[in-house]
């Protein structure tokens, strides 16, 4: 049956997968509609992918530090400000407009600024995937706060509950499945910000090699790099949805894909 399940679940994006692949092989390498300096093979991608794997792993993990190091501190202060604008109306009429203001200004204008700052070193990096990854995580967990329904807080005053057990009991708990969907955008938003943070100014990591691919014309290695990049994204999604099915097994999603995949 699980088997089965995995079967289901997987055939149809494998096969769009496969079909992408035959369109990019037969618009270069079959038909040769698109130059090679152009767009590459598949042949050709794969071949680097293979040759140059230990140049590609000293990059990619550079790149996947900077991105999980700066998810997680976008998570923790994500959660604490939601934490803060729900506990006080005060501080979110106050400090939401500032955020929103922030979040327009593009990462990529004022990353150069972090590198003169910090200079070259991973810190700029981190803070560009902190600053690209922390407002998802705000809005979700703000909403997942709010969400909660209010006769649930009212039962819980009712029977002496404080505001601090209320959370731990009540609040946190519910806002959980809301947390996680912000979560899962942001675990992607943040690989972005560190090849962003890298375009600017670095000597190593996936941005630095994709940079440095694309002023050396070498299309195979620039593919490569944004296939790697990709699977970086895809792998800490993949593991955050992981967490979320052990964390939330009781959730009403949960239960209603149990109904689906049984019927």
């Amino acid at each position: 049956m699980a088997t089965e399940n995995l079967l289901e679940r997987t055939w149809r994006p494998v096969a769009l997968l496969a079909a992408l692949l035959l369109l990019w092989h037969l618009a270069t390498a079959a038909t040769g509609l698109i130059e090679p300096y152009l767009v590459p093979s598949p042949a050709a991608t794969l071949n680097v992918l293979i040759g140059q794997w230990p140049y590609l792993w000293q990059h990619t993990w550079v790149t996947t530090y900077e991105t999980v190091l700066g998810f997680v501190l976008a998570a923790l202060v994500g959660v604490l400000t939601a934490v803060a604008l729900v506990s006080s109306p005060n501080v979110e009429r106050t400090v939401y407009p500032v955020l929103l203001f922030a979040q327009v200004i593009p990462k990529i204008a004022i990353a150069p600024l972090f590198v003169v700052w910090l200079g070259f070193g991973l810190e700029p990096k981190i803070l560009v995937a902190v600053l690209i990854a922390f407002f998802p995580v705000v809005i979700s967990m703000v909403t997942g706060l709010k969400s909660v329904d209010p006769e649930m807080l009212h039962l819980a005053a009712v029977m002496g509950g404080g505001p601090l057990k209320t959370f731990w009991k009540i609040r946190f708990p519910a806002s959980l499945p809301h947390l996680f969907s912000g979560l899962k955008v942001a675990v992607t938003l943040a690989v972005t910000g560190a090849v962003v943070g890298e375009f600017v100014g670095a000597n190593e990591g996936l941005g630095y090699l994709i940079l440095q691919a694309n002023g050396n014309l070498d299309t195979p290695m620039l593919f490569a790099g944004l296939i790697v990049m990709s699977v970086v994204g895809v792998v800490l999604f993949v593991l955050l949805e992981i967490a979320e099915r052990l964390v939330l097994p009781w959730h009403a999603s949960r239960r209603a894909e149990a109904v689906t995949t049984t019927i």
